[in-house]
């Protein structure tokens, strides 16, 4: 490899082992244990059901595994009951000589009926797991040595498994608490975008950090109407970061405790730029601990389609005129296709410093081409918001200590905001082995 080759050569960094891998491996030990010592069983004769079980059962939170737990004695108990039937008619039928293909073709139907009663029981999770407990029950037909009493022993191993499971899932190693830490996380982290519905694990795992102390600030691109929508069941002691950086809101008392407006000389020189652009923009406001919206300009096939969309909700106040006071102006927006935004930068950019205004282009929700093109006076930044929120904290506990956790991968799925909350919770509460560092 030449010395080119080396300099591009990435190093690969592994995850750490989270406690959900190392609780699962200790569950399939104990299972082991047990059939080992107890029960008597080694080699070939080993069941593997019960370790089979408490992986699938070991789950992030003891309610996810409870149920897991739940579905799999169901999915197993409907398997047996089908199971047993169907032998029953192999035997009575005296079937031991049928053509292979007519026993398959029973089978089939069996695990069709085992499927179906997952279904009708209110259980489609387990319904998978029904048919193949039904399939190993009935698939070494007529080879089966004592019917009922093997489809004992494979309620027997599951149930184990089963508690096992959770035994291990509901023990938590000591741990020490870090009251002190601030978190600073991004919503764009934890959701798709704002019209999206935040996941019941993501909001389960905020509360439990809020129940055990921890203090988590919420940044938000978009004003405080998108908690207030979307994040209302969630309880958040800590101000939120809202505007991408321009304001920090209270939400338990609905009050802007911080906010970095334009100065109005620069948000009139925009609002001049954008009219001799011909852009429609929109002007956000905040007046009285509301935020409030002015539209000015002709008003685009792009623009009103999300218009309408965010006008109908009740947390938004659309309003008609231009009724605000210029030292009001949070920031202001131009929502047009990626090609028009472009020109619009060439004529603002090479002005936005010397103005004192900085610039966010960002994609909008939905399936429409835009983008937003978001201005704000330079200092309203969320590392400004973070400073003034610790300072904030800080006259209280003195020793708090900003960490920012953000994603390594960025946004794809419910896992992926799970491994920030995560290793939010890992911080706050590392248990007494985790490696000690100064963060």
């Amino acid at each position: 490899m030449n010395q080119h080759e080396s300099r591009g050569t990435k190093h690969r960094e592994f995850p750490h082992i989270g406690q959900r891998i190392g609780k699962t491996a200790i569950a399939v030990f104990l299972c082991l244990l047990i059939y080992r010592i107890l029960l008597g069983y080694e080699g070939d004769a080993m069941p593997a059901e019960a370790g089979i079980t408490a992986i699938i059962c070991m789950q992030p939170f003891v309610r996810d595994s409870r149920a897991f737990a739940i579905n799999r004695v169901k999915g197993t108990l409907i398997g047996v009951v089908w199971g047993l039937i169907f032998l029953w008619i192999f035997y009575a039928f005296h079937l031991e000589d049928a053509h292979f293909i007519f026993l398959y073709a029973l089978m089939g139907v069996g695990v069709l009926f085992s499927l179906y009663s997952a279904v009708v029981v209110g259980s489609p999770d387990a319904s998978g797991l029904a048919a193949i407990v039904f399939l190993c029950i009935v698939i070494a037909f007529p080879d089966i040595d004592a019917p009922i009493r093997s489809a004992f022993f494979r309620v027997g191993d599951v149930l184990i498994g089963t508690f096992v499971a959770i035994g291990v899932n509901v023990f938590r190693l000591p741990y020490r608490r870090n009251p002190n830490y601030l978190f600073f996380v991004r919503t764009k982290d934890l959701i798709a975008d704002r019209y999206a519905q935040v996941a019941p694990s993501i909001m389960f795992k905020l509360n439990y950090l809020h129940e055990h102390g921890a203090k988590v600030c919420l940044i938000s691109d978009h004003a405080p109407a998108f908690f207030t929508l979307q994040m209302s069941s969630t309880k958040l002691d800590v101000p939120l970061i809202v505007m991408d950086g321009a304001a920090v809101y209270d939400i338990n008392s609905n009050q802007y405790l911080y906010q970095r407006p334009m100065d109005p000389a620069s948000s009139a020189w925009l609002m001049q730029k954008c009219d001799e652009l011909g852009a429609g923009y929109f002007i956000y406001t905040i007046h009285d601990n509301k935020t409030c919206i002015f539209h000015h300009g002709t008003i685009s096939e792009e623009e009103q389609v999300i218009f309408q969309s965010m006008k109908r909700s009740p947390y938004r106040s659309y309003l008609e005129g231009e009724d605000f006071h210029p030292e009001e102006i949070v920031y202001i927006k131009i929502i047009a296709t990626e090609e028009v935004l472009q020109q619009y930068m060439f004529q603002l950019y090479p002005s936005l410093e010397e103005m004192k205004l900085r610039a966010s282009v960002r994609d909008q929700a939905g399936d429409l081409d835009v983008s937003g093109l978001y201005l704000y006076a330079l200092d309203a930044t969320v590392e400004n918001a973070e400073n003034f929120l610790t300072s904030l904290i800080g006259q209280t506990n003195p020793s708090v200590k900003p960490i920012e956790v953000f994603s390594r991968t960025g946004y794809r799925s419910e896992h992926d905001a799970l491994l920030v909350m995560n290793e939010v919770e890992a911080l706050f509460e590392p248990n007494i082995f985790a490696k000690r560092e100064e963060l």
